[in-house]
This record gives C-alpha cells, structure tokens and sequence, in this order.
C-alpha cells in the first residue's frame, strides 16, 4: 500500500485543472514565457510568465492564457470577471433567441377510414399551427408492401389536406416497411 503514496497536492492541481473548463489566469499560468497582449489589444511581445504577471499586477487586472496550444501560448491583460461576465450575456442572448423546433409524428395506415383521416389532419394542422415539424409515418404489415402505391397516395392526400398551414420538406420515402414524409410550418409573415 505504501508504494501508492503520492504527493496529495499533485491530485489537488490535477483536479483543479480537470473541474474549471475555463481559461487559466494569475498563478495558474506555470509557462516559462508567454506572448504577451496588453489590454488595449497591443502586441507586447514575448516575456516571461513573472514579468506578465508583475505588469498585469500593475494595471491592477488579470493574466490570462487565451491560447494555450500556441507556441509560446498567449496570454492577454485583461478584467477576467468582466470578461466572464460577458461571455455569459452573449450565451444568455443567444439562447433567448434560438427557436426549438420539435418534431411531432402522426402514424396512419395505407387503408385508413375518412373518420380517422380527418381525425389525424386535425392533429397535423395543430401541431403545424404550433410552429412544430410533422414527420407522416405509414406502416405496411405483410401484404400490404406489394401496395405501397396506395400509402404514397394517402400521404399526398395528407400533404393536399394540410397545405395551407404545412409545407413538404421531405417527399414521401418508402425507408425499409415504413414510407414517411416530413412537413414544415409555412411562416406567416404579418405586416
């Protein structure tokens, strides 16, 4: 057992490196010398890691090592918890403006009543209404793959039933025993 004795600090920094995803700063940058970037965006040049440190010290902001993989890496001067704080505006912007478009499925079959065809239509029409794709699925059991003429006529029946609120992205596909089509919302622009 005593032949596993490691330094506990080296699980420490190892832990501490692995847990933050984030970019190094101040102490954490153990390089011998970096390329440094001042705060305004000018080229200092290339320095040891201490002398970086020291002028970053003086500027009363943060090292930081935006480039690790480079040769030498590059560190910039720069308020950090500004910077982070920035970066999570942009995410939380960029998030707010992103739209989930789900998918919804509507399964039918190639001998489908009227009743349970008006029935899917109407399920369709809202999920469409809702701004959400609909993938049409129809499954052919045994026989009915010698008829799969039948389902691509009941998908452009679907397809003609729902037009004036879905368009067709992706024509009717016989993929395997089932053939399915996938419709878009069609975009309302108000003026």
């Amino acid at each position: 057992m005593d032949c596993f004795i490691v330094n506990p600090l080296f699980y420490f920094w190892r832990c501490l490196a692995i847990s933050k995803n984030e970019l190094m700063i101040n102490e954490e940058i153990r390089d011998k010398e970096v390329r440094l970037i001042d705060s305004d965006g000018t080229m200092l040049g290339i320095m040891s890691a201490k002398e970086a440190q020291k002028l970053a010290n003086s500027k009363n902001l943060d090292l930081v090592k935006i480039a690790p993989q480079a040769a030498p890496p590059v560190c910039k001067i720069m308020d950090y918890g500004k910077y982070m704080f920035e970066l999570a505006k942009k995410e939380k912007e960029a998030r707010k403006n992103q739209k989930i478009i789900s998918i919804k499925e509507v399964r039918l079959s190639p001998t489908i009543e009227d009743h349970d065809f008006g029935f899917k239509v109407k399920n369709a029409y809202k999920f469409l209404k809702d701004g959400d794709k609909v993938k049409v699925s129809i499954k052919f059991r045994g026989r009915e793959m010698n008829y799969t003429s039948l389902g691509e006529e009941v998908l452009t029946k679907f397809a003609e039933s729902v037009k004036d609120v879905g368009l067709v992205e992706k024509k009717p596909k016989l993929e395997g025993k089932n053939m399915i089509m996938i419709l878009n919302p069609v975009q309302h622009q108000e003026k």
